[in-house]
């Protein structure tokens, strides 16, 4: 019998290092603060975490501009902090994943600098994307940075360097086979160190149009692209689907791909690419049954013939916490609450693997009213304030007290980003006294679905339902959530769980669990 790959039905918890917890009281939380909340996430019944970027970084983008992929930086502790949290992580059950940036560096990478140095045309340069302008000035292409203004930066000397998104991230240039052989080194030496696996920030992205083609009108991620998802990518891939099978363990891949296409989103898939890609269109959803059941048949529909497993996502560290987007369309107070109860239901009864992101399990919402002089995102300053950023889903995490920053530190500590005053009844906590708080049910969900059949199929089957709900049938188990304000008739079946305590009517924004008797 073939056994199941530990990936396939986990959930995996995102866990955004600077905000999570902070051991040594310098603001910024730390591998050794994770390490301290392992029983947290034990407890929270979840089967990997996923850290965000920990290495040695000037931090211009959280982090995801890397100086060294080798090192810890300091302000997040050292290689010997990683080896006890893995070496804990794996004593409570837990596997690690950790992030990988292969598409650019920091500007500040032994690399970059010698490029810098370098004169153009030599092979230092030729690590990084590096081009020559029109005579009139502009930049090379018309290509976009995503967090605003040209992907081109221009140095003294003339010639332009390439960065899809800070111009403190120079794009590598994946054509250098100088390039890939680090990688693959650094792929190893995580492994060797007992990583479980690896998350690729922008894995379509790595190869560019050796044209140099503009865009003009189309899409970043769409077909034709010469900036994304260009084929080149998947012999890398290739390569490092031999690194990972080459350790015990089921050590796994999966990358973030951002894509217009589910063809190009299949060829990821491959069975000697990657193990996973995450679907993100749920996350961007609308609170609608209709924009739901699009987006689960066709993320099921795309990896079906794969064999590999769909992937959801309702939060992230890039977009705004899904408490808040679930209020709208408006309706009584504290709908985004509910509404974000049934959507974890909705899909944890889903085939494949669910990533949570920290924090959701308190229902905290996105700070909106951040102080401008707090904020830190470069999309903030690079918009010159007119586009928030991402700070509002990064705020740390509410441990304990009555108290800002609420146990995130030591007392006295000071936080990277402000925690809101607000958030008192929101702390771990106090909501781990707390049987009916958001913490406890995303306690009780998770160990719900731990007890579900573990013979469940991989397809889904949707159900007439009434009014403006949404039920689908996973074998015997059925999933009913109603998106509507008004209550629709509860189907007859076993009841497993629903998100808010309910008659025979399912009230609008909750869900419910059945199993056949």
């Amino acid at each position: 019998m073939t056994r199941t790959p530990w990936w396939r039905n986990a959930v995996v918890y995102e866990v955004y290092v600077r905000s999570f917890a902070d051991a040594d009281g310098d603001g910024d939380g730390d591998l050794r603060g994770v390490r301290s909340r392992l029983g947290y996430l034990r407890d929270l019944g979840i089967d990997a975490l996923w850290l965000t970027p920990f290495y040695r970084s000037p931090l211009a983008d959280g982090g995801y501009d890397v100086a060294d992929y080798r090192a810890v930086d300091p302000r997040f502790g050292s290689l010997e902090d990683f080896d006890a949290l893995v070496a804990d992580a794996h004593a409570h059950g837990l596997r690690v994943i950790i992030d990988i940036v292969p598409n650019h560096t920091s500007d500040r990478h032994p690399w970059f600098q010698e490029a810098l140095a370098a004169p153009p045309g030599s092979p230092a340069r030729d690590r990084y994307v590096f081009r020559t302008g029109p005579p009139d000035g502009s930049p090379p292409t018309d290509w976009p940075s995503a967090f605003g203004g040209p992907a081109w930066t221009r140095l003294p000397d003339g010639e332009w360097y390439l960065h899809l998104y800070a111009s403190e991230q120079p794009d590598l240039n994946w054509h250098n086979p100088e390039v890939r052989a680090e990688f693959e080194d650094i792929l190893r030496f995580w492994l060797d160190r007992g990583a479980d696996g690896f998350r690729i920030d922008v894995a379509a992205g790595l190869f560019k149009d050796p044209e140099f083609a503009d865009l003009g009108d189309r899409g970043r991620h769409g077909p034709g692209s010469p900036i994304y998802g260009r084929p080149e990518v998947h012999q890398v891939y290739r390569d490092w689907r031999r690194v990972l099978d080459s350790y015990d363990g089921e050590r796994m891949a999966i990358g973030e791909v951002w894509t217009d296409d589910p063809d190009t989103l299949v060829r990821y898939l491959r069975a000697d690419e990657l193990h996973q890609v995450f679907q993100f269109h749920l996350q961007l959803a609308p609170w609608s049954a209709k924009d739901f059941r699009q987006v689960v048949t066709g993320a099921i529909d795309a990896v079906a013939p794969t064999g590999a497993a769909p992937t959801w996502v309702l939060s992230s560290h890039d977009v705004i916490r899904h408490t808040t987007r679930y209020e709208q369309p408006a309706g009584p107070p504290g709908i985004g609450l509910a509404r974000a109860r049934a959507a974890l239901l909705f899909v944890l009864a889903l085939p494949g693997s669910t990533y949570l992101y920290q924090g959701e399990e308190l229902g905290l919402p996105e700070v909106l009213d951040m102080p401008a002089d707090a904020r830190r995102d470069p999309i903030w300053i690079r918009s010159g304030g007119t586009v928030l950023g991402r700070d509002g889903c990064r705020v740390p995490l509410p441990w304990s007290g009555k108290a800002a920053p609420f146990g995130f530190g030591p007392d006295g500590s000071r936080p990277w980003l402000p925690v809101p005053d607000a958030w008192r009844d929101l702390t771990a906590e106090a909501q781990s006294a707390e049987p009916d708080s958001m913490l406890a049910f995303y306690r009780r969900a998770l160990r719900k679905r731990r007890a579900l059949p573990s013979d469940l199929p991989d397809s889904i089957e949707w159900v007439d339902s009434p009014g403006e709900s949404l039920a689908f049938r996973r074998g015997p188990l059925t999933c009913v959530v109603n998106f509507g304000s008004e209550p629709v008739k509860v189907p007859s079946g076993h009841r497993v769980l629903t998100s808010e305590p309910v008659g025979d009517l399912l009230p609008g924004g909750t869900a419910v669990w059945l199993l056949d008797r």
